[in-house]
């Protein structure tokens, strides 16, 4: 038989217990940690540890592989962050670094290290790459190719609607329109160095083996 003092003693200890609850759940409990990984991204083609980090639902590549685009959306996705890491680099005729590049250079590190794809050195070997097609039927990844006044020619790389990547002799690299008056008068021709299909497929690779997939 429980005394009328034991009784009395039991909504006190239970009051305790539920007090000490609140204050294990709420006041000691630890601060929330992100796996180690989360925060451990590169943005894409940056060697690792060089560039600014970012989380997975940053990387606008895995999430166009994540949605299952198709090829031209995940290589102008993959042209677009290079535009990015790129953007800012001055021009220089012969340099092949972010302390300054030309065009061909230019599509060349991009070519390198988005797709995997060892493209040669110069424009006047590039424009023989892969086969020809017409302006109309420009995908991301081709090549476009200018010949305005002087001894050298100019390349860059069609990224879609209307628009391409390139090392602007006077702006240094940047996003142009073919539709602009200068770049509409020295068009030359386009060139299809891989597949677009191709293409995304070694982009698929790249990012996969970087960790990022």
């Amino acid at each position: 038989m429980i005394n009328p003092t034991s009784r009395r003693l039991v909504p006190v200890v239970l009051s305790c217990a539920m007090l000490a609850g609140c204050a294990a759940s709420g006041g000691a409990s630890s601060p929330e940690t992100s796996p180690d990984s989360y925060f451990a991204r590169d943005l894409p083609g940056m060697p690792p540890g060089t560039g600014p980090m970012m989380s997975p639902v940053d990387n606008p590549i895995l999430q166009a592989r994540q949605l299952r685009n198709p090829p031209p959306t995940l290589v102008r996705r993959a042209l677009l962050a290079q535009h990015e890491r790129w953007l800012g680099t001055p021009y220089r005729l012969g340099g092949t670094s972010r302390g300054g590049i030309d065009c061909s250079a230019l599509v060349q590190n991009v070519f390198a290290d988005t797709f995997r794809l060892e493209m040669p050195r110069t424009t006047a070997r590039q424009v023989h790459e892969g086969r020809r097609v017409s302006r109309d039927e420009l995908r991301p990844g081709d090549l476009v190719f200018f010949r305005p006044p002087g001894a050298y020619r100019h390349v860059g790389i069609y990224v879609g609607d209307g628009r391409f990547l390139h090392a602007s002799s006077s702006r240094g690299v940047k996003l142009s329109s073919l539709d602009n008056q200068y770049w509409r008068r020295y068009y030359w021709q386009s060139r299809r160095a891989l597949d677009t299909r191709h293409l995304a497929q070694r982009l698929d690779s790249s990012v996969m083996a970087s960790g990022e997939g």
